[in-house]
């Protein structure tokens, strides 16, 4: 287990997918893992959905047209558990590194937006769903739950994770933040929206590094002007499938360690130095001593969503649980009676 002592070299991936095949963008997936690897890295973050693709798709073409390409990444989704999580698990085991690869999971009907974070030893110790799809993706992905929003111990400390544009909902960053997250990792599709998307990245994965008093390794993807070409030959199209990359390793005090990646392929390595997190705890801890929880505090329901709660015959149903603050509804009666 990491302590806060150590240094832990990371690496960011930023690459191209292989938009014909789940296997093809697996492939690419276990070689970066293995040269990342072989520079030392000890954690390899991988981009948002990356196996078998983000549906790039859905962003320029209207819903009528969509189906083909929404059918075909059914077919090639992950399942979880699957031969695709089992091989990538025996891989973090043979390295001895911690690998977090985002997919898009296949539950029965549906398709999630799944983040799945392996330890050092292989075991699968998260996986979660983003929370809220965002604009266009709601055409391709259910929503996940607040089970998912969990910090995990991993062989390099204390790991959280959130997908895209999560980071815009703060009670989402929130709730990692008070489970003490010392890694933050963080997955972004790249080659979308145009340049302003990197500059937006950018500002939301220095700002958090800042207010959570942790490291942030964000990793986006990257599409050649082939692959482009193939989702659309319409010019005006294609400039909504460019740029946006902002591939990043961010410390506890807002500053890039290595220059960021915004274009091309490659894979970013940096060594963080754990002791720098008490260094900015000790001026801002948002969830500790700069917290004031008397006055504002948030309500984590933490129960997996489920579309059904099986009672056995014989077996009385279980009574739903208690609010998490049974008085914060009084609280707020009296509040608004004051003055």
């Amino acid at each position: 287990m990491t302590t806060s002592n150590d240094t832990v070299r990371v690496a960011a991936v930023q690459i191209a997918p292989d938009l014909n095949s789940r296997a093809g963008t697996l492939e690419k997936v276990m070689d970066a893992t293995r040269e990342a690897a072989g520079k030392g890295a000890r954690l390899v973050v991988f981009p948002e959905t990356f196996v078998p693709w983000y549906p790039y798709f859905s962003f320029i073409l209207p819903p009528m047209l969509a189906g083909k390409e929404h059918l075909r990444l059914y077919e090639e989704a992950v399942k979880v558990p699957s031969v695709e999580t089992a091989a990538l698990g025996s891989l973090a085991k043979e390295l001895g590194i911690v690998a977090v690869i985002g997919v898009n999971e296949r539950d029965h009907g549906s398709l999630y937006n799944t983040q799945l974070v392996f330890d050092a030893d292989g075991t699968l110790c998260l996986k979660r769903r983003k929370i809220t799809p965002t604009y266009h993706e709601r055409m391709i992905w259910g929503q996940g739950d607040g089970s998912g929003l969990k910090v995990v111990d991993t062989a390099v400390g204390r790991i959280g994770a959130l997908a895209c544009w999560e980071h815009y909902n703060p009670l989402a960053r929130y709730a990692l933040m008070t489970q003490h997250e010392e890694i933050h990792v963080a997955q972004f599709p790249g080659s979308l929206v145009g340049p302003i998307f990197g500059e937006q990245i950018e500002v939301s994965m220095r700002h958090h590094a800042l207010e959570s008093g942790c490291f942030v390794v964000n990793a986006t993807g990257w599409l050649t002007e082939e692959q482009i070409g193939s989702i659309s030959d319409d010019p005006k199209l294609q400039k909504g499938l460019r740029d946006g990359c902002m591939t990043c390793i961010v410390s506890p005090e807002g500053r890039h360690l290595v220059p960021p990646l915004t274009e091309g392929e490659g894979i970013l390595i940096a060594d963080l130095d754990m002791k720098l997190i008490t260094k900015r705890k000790r001026m801002m801890d948002s969830v500790g001593h700069y917290a004031r929880p008397e006055l504002l505090h948030l309500v984590h329901d933490m129960r997996p969503a489920k579309p059904v709660d099986a009672v056995l015959p014989g077996v009385a149903a279980a009574p739903s649980p208690a609010p998490a603050n049974p008085e914060l509804p009084l609280i707020l009666e009296e509040t608004e009676h004051v003055g």
